[in-house]
């Protein structure tokens, strides 16, 4: 599978990407909150990680974003 990406993305995308994001930290916080584990992709491979390790996150997922 080949992927390309552009370097800056479109108006739309910009958007959605902004939605994405927004929603991920929303949930990341709400599950530290209750306590709850979290898993996310980093160094190519999904880790789990605990409540109390959990951050707010943003950027791209492959570099250790929420999933």
């Amino acid at each position: 599978m080949n992927i390309t990406q552009k370097a800056t993305p479109s108006k739309e995308g910009k958007l959605a990407l902004n939605a994405l994001q927004s929603a991920v930290t929303k949930v990341l916080e709400k599950k530290k909150r209750l306590g709850q584990y979290a898993v996310i992709w980093q160094d190519g491979k999904p880790k789990i990680i605990a409540p109390n390790e959990q951050q707010q996150t943003q950027g791209h997922p492959q570099t250790g974003n929420a999933v």
